[in-house]
């Protein structure tokens, strides 16, 4: 972890990362307390309060002072975020996420990076440029909320979020899915959910060299509905190719000649018959028996959301504009990978810990995130030998907020409960 970390700061540091991501080539030149660095850091702070209380914390920790004495305005933070891209952080996670399959043992299904593509809204500011940018859902009372659509590909097995998205909500969550798909490896297997099934997008993700298991409405397509109805186990079909897929194929470039899939029936304990459909097609290496939890596996990015949404806080924007809607998400993100990845290293440890109980036991991320918050502005300026102290420090913290993983256990999600809203004039003071 230490020399990833280092890795980061170097990037940063870099003359022609802060080429890329300023706004203009005379920004950040002069010496102020708010360079580019420091601007980086701030906004990876992992920030939920006022621009007050975050600098206060900010500088104390930075400076090592007793009393906190900012050295900045929230005036001067709102100038020097409009010069920074957001497109840096988008970068450093990018960054983040090579250095860490470079060091580090990734945990794969059968040789696979097992990934997950699902999407979510995000409320944003209700401020006029905002909402005409992003758009706006769910109009009561003729007051419209203003939401962005968010999406995500997400490493299921090693929790981390690989490529993010906000965009308008005018966007599909097939299309931003096609995005994500830029960064496939044929070592891939995608786990998608009922609304992304569509014959250009398997189509692609297997030109791309990389494979899928998605479930499947028994009403999309008359051959589901006839394997529905036979009551097989599994079946092989060609699937069928719309126009508007063979439209969508040609855009691309993709061939249009039907692709082959497997077509499988799970019985779940509900009751309830779930159809999966997979490029999966070799019945010797992948037998039936591995798919109905194979698919279980995507419930890990749906639990990455409620961590985005209530413990991160991505709808807890710190600006009333579309550039820092960007910078704030793209933020969080990179810091919460980063938590993640801290996380997982200290599980070698935590096993060690606890192989004579009677469950086994993950840290408790929230707890983690609280304690990163803060020390993330020293792990990104500070050299080398004190990073690798913070980081120790940090895992032995984390292995004192452990918590059992009890398996069987499942609740009933309410579709009906109504998200904390965070309103900008009275953002938390501490």
């Amino acid at each position: 972890m230490p020399k990833l970390i280092d890795d980061i700061n170097k990037l940063i540091s870099s003359p022609d990362f802060q080429a890329r991501n300023k706004n203009s080539s005379t920004d950040f030149t002069r010496n102020r307390s708010l360079d580019f660095e420091t601007t980086i850091s701030f906004f990876l702070n992992l920030n939920k309060g006022s621009y007050e209380t975050e600098l206060k914390q900010f500088f104390k920790t930075k400076n090592n002072q007793d009393v906190s004495m900012p050295e900045v305005t929230k005036s001067a933070v709102s100038k020097a975020r409009k010069k920074l891209n957001p497109a840096a952080f988008i970068e450093l996670n990018d960054e983040l996420i090579n250095g860490y399959e470079k060091y580090s043992d990734l945990q794969t299904w059968n040789g696979f990076r097992l990934l997950a593509v699902d999407g979510s809204t995000a409320t944003v500011p209700d401020e006029i440029e905002v909402k005409e940018h992003f758009g706006a859902w769910n109009v009561k009372d003729g007051q419209p909320c203003p939401k962005a659509r968010v999406s995500q590909l997400f490493d299921v097995q090693n929790r981390i979020t690989l490529d993010a998205l906000i965009r308008p909500k005018s966007e599909g969550e097939r299309d931003l899915a096609a995005q994500h798909f830029t960064k496939l490896m044929p070592s891939d297997l995608v786990l998608l959910d009922r609304g992304y099934p569509a014959a250009w997008l398997f189509m692609l993700i297997v030109s791309l060299g990389a494979q899928f298991c998605a479930r499947v409405t028994i009403s999309q397509w008359n051959v589901i509905k006839k394997f529905y109805n036979s009551g097989k186990m599994e079946k092989i079909i060609r699937l069928p190719i719309s126009y508007v897929s063979k439209q969508k194929c040609n855009e691309i470039g993709l061939d249009i000649s039907p692709i082959k899939v497997r077509l499988i029936r799970v019985e779940l304990t509900s009751g309830e018959t779930e159809i999966l459909i997979t490029s999966l097609l070799d019945r010797k290496i992948f037998s039936y028996d591995l798919f109905a939890d194979l698919y279980f596996e995507r419930w890990a990015i749906e639990e990455d959301y409620k961590i985005m949404k209530c413990r991160v806080q991505i709808e807890n924007f710190s600006g009333k504009t579309v550039h820092s809607v960007y910078q704030d998400f793209h933020a969080k993100v990179f810091s919460k990978n980063l938590t993640m990845m801290i996380v997982t290293s200290t599980h070698p440890e935590l096993k060690k810990r606890t192989e004579n109980r009677k469950y086994e036991y993950d840290i408790n991320f929230t707890q983690a995130l609280s304690g990163m918050k803060n020390h993330i502005v020293l792990l990104l300026c500070r050299p080398y030998a004190k990073i690798c102290d913070i980081v120790t420090k940090l895992q032995a913290l984390m292995l004192t907020c452990i918590e059992s993983i009890r398996p069987g256990r499942t609740y009933e999600r309410n579709f009906n409960k109504k998200n904390k809203k965070f309103h900008l004039e009275y953002r938390q003071p501490a």
